[in-house]
């Protein structure tokens, strides 16, 4: 790809570490809705800067890249990087997996920098940047990272006098500490705040925003579409709790090209839950076929024997290759693993990836706006489920007993693996 058109925004955030009008800055925040080009517009532009301000002398400098994961900042930040022309026609990129470090090359002067992949995945990931010299930071979603990962790599840029940093993310809640630290303070900090709307990315047409803005509801909308920090509260899942009618699905499905099981085990009061989740060519729908529920306490034997006729229900209508369990049980996995084996099921138990809750609310929001998931009348609980979950009090969703979040589980579960498909 190349950068043909640039809206005004998009221009600021290549232009502003190399103007005049901006030296004072420390480093910039893209906020601001989706699809607005925040990420590709950041990565080119940290590149291209990093490579012209350190000169051959400052060649062999150290920067880093910083996302939720490794893998998807590899996926988000260095497989798009490797597509943009403007890009490799000056600079030749030699990624080093196994290092998880992208050496960047000057095609004409033959200068090299490294730039180093992080993932702020969780409190312990600090850690993994302790004691590097970088000479600029780009975080990726920066919202989604613990505060201590961001404070320890932006510590790391304090001893290079021309080190700049790059934030991107997508509004989360006000009660969000990037917003109150970063966001709020961001001239105490000398940051440039620049927020994108859908109309600031010119390849969008008029059809293409509208397709946007119906792709959320509710606080999603909020944030995703208006760029707004703004915290969660009442109904999680608007739209179906108002009209789960919309969403029924009666008959049998025979356009359904696979299925997979989600698993969320019980404990402490909560239930066993299991949700078969069929998917259509494409992934253009997302149809809930069956559901396993038992609130009781059980042996572990006797709940392998339940999921056993599950699991055996399920292939005798659709093609199961999967069941994604909870991976904090990893004792009940390994007797329901040695259960499908017994009984000649050719299906694999994996751990679910359990990724942010966040991010998969947003995702069943989007199929509920763009009505592309559907769920069997007989699935009760899940349909109870989604009608009655609701934000706490710190915008994250409720979790104490009082409302069915082990078939929410279950069901994201059986969906994670092809999420990105999906969105």
């Amino acid at each position: 790809m190349t950068f043909r058109k640039l809206s005004d925004k998009q221009k600021l955030i290549f232009r502003w570490a190399h103007s005049k009008e901006y030296e004072g800055y420390r480093g910039i925040i893209a906020d601001g809705a989706v699809r607005t080009g925040k990420t590709v517009c950041m990565t080119a532009s940290f590149i291209i800067w990093a490579m012209k301000n350190f000169s051959n002398k400052n060649s062999g400098k150290n920067f880093g890249i910083c996302g939720k994961t490794i893998r998807s900042t590899e996926r988000n930040i260095i497989r798009p990087l490797e597509d943009i022309s403007d890009i490799t026609k000056y600079f030749r990129l030699n990624y080093r997996r196994s290092d998880s470090l992208l050496i960047i090359t000057d095609r004409k002067t033959k200068k090299s920098n490294n730039f180093y992949i992080f993932g702020g995945r969780d409190d312990s990931s600090f850690m993994l940047i302790q004691g590097i010299t970088l000479s600029g930071v780009l975080f990726d979603e920066a919202a989604l990272m613990p505060e201590s990962f961001i404070e320890q790599a932006t510590a790391r840029t304090i001893s290079e006098a021309a080190s700049k940093l790059w934030f991107n993310c997508n509004p989360e809640s006000k009660h969000s500490y990037f917003y109150k630290n970063w966001i709020q303070k961001a001239e105490e900090k000398k940051l440039l705040r620049v927020t994108l709307l859908l109309p600031d990315n010119p390849i969008l047409t008029p059809e293409q925003i509208s397709e946007a803005e119906r792709m959320y509801s509710g606080v999603f909308r909020e944030r995703y579409i208006y760029g707004r920090w703004v915290n969660a509260e009442g109904v999680i899942y608007r739209e179906y709790a108002d009209d789960p009618e919309r969403y029924a699905l009666d008959d049998e499905d025979d356009e359904i090209i696979f299925a997979t099981i989600g698993i969320d085990f019980g404990g402490n009061g909560s239930a066993h839950a299991a949700v078969l989740t069929g998917f259509t060519r494409g992934y253009k729908e997302v149809h809930v076929l069956d559901e396993l529920y038992i609130k009781e306490l059980i042996t572990p034997a006797r709940l392998e024997a339940a999921v056993i006729a599950f699991a055996k229900r399920a292939r005798e209508k659709y093609i199961v290759r999967e069941a994604y369990c909870d991976s904090a049980e990893q004792v009940l996995i390994k007797g329901i693993r040695a259960a499908f084996a017994r009984e000649r099921l050719p299906i694999e138990v994996k751990n679910a990836r359990k990724g942010s809750i966040q991010n998969r609310i947003s995702c069943e929001n989007m199929l509920f706006s763009t009505d592309r998931l559907k769920i069997s009348r007989n699935c009760v609980h899940l349909s109870d489920a989604f009608s009655s979950a609701v934000w706490d009090d710190n915008g994250r969703r409720l979790d104490n007993g009082s409302t069915n979040i082990d078939s929410l589980d279950a069901f994201e579960y059986s969906i994670e693996a092809v999420m990105n498909s999906l969105i």
